[in-house]
């Protein structure tokens, strides 16, 4: 498998994770943001339900947190491919926050999934 071909699968599965990451923070935000509603609705005191309103928030404090480690991650494997002369890689929208101007408009590319095995290495 050439190198180009193991950046396209990890370019993929970075993309889907952070997605699915982003995907948990809004579930997790619009949980934590109907628990007061919820409870005034309900006409509960205040003191109800306080676990689930910090346990919600954990939750949203701990995605935020797995987001920054994934970005983290990203910009980690863009210098790798860099390094390796693999600038053509990306997958999901391709316009970044030092883009000026955007260079893709925000759009979405696409490439075919390419599995590689991890224990071959």
């Amino acid at each position: 498998m050439t190198r180009h071909a193991v950046g396209e699968a990890l370019a993929l599965r970075l993309h889907a994770a952070e997605a699915a990451v982003d995907a948990a923070l809004v579930a997790a935000s619009a949980l934590a943001g109907a628990l007061p509603a919820a409870r005034c609705a309900a006409l509960l005191s205040a003191m109800t339900g306080q676990r689930a309103f910090e346990g919600a928030a954990g939750a949203v404090s701990a995605l935020v947190e797995a987001r920054a480690q994934l970005v983290r991650t990203h910009a980690s494997l863009t210098a790798v491919a860099r390094a390796l002369g693999l600038d053509d890689l990306a997958v999901g929208p391709v316009d970044k926050p030092e883009d000026d101007p955007p260079l893709g408009g925000g759009r979405l590319t696409s490439r075919k999934p390419v599995e590689f095995a991890p224990e071959s290495c």
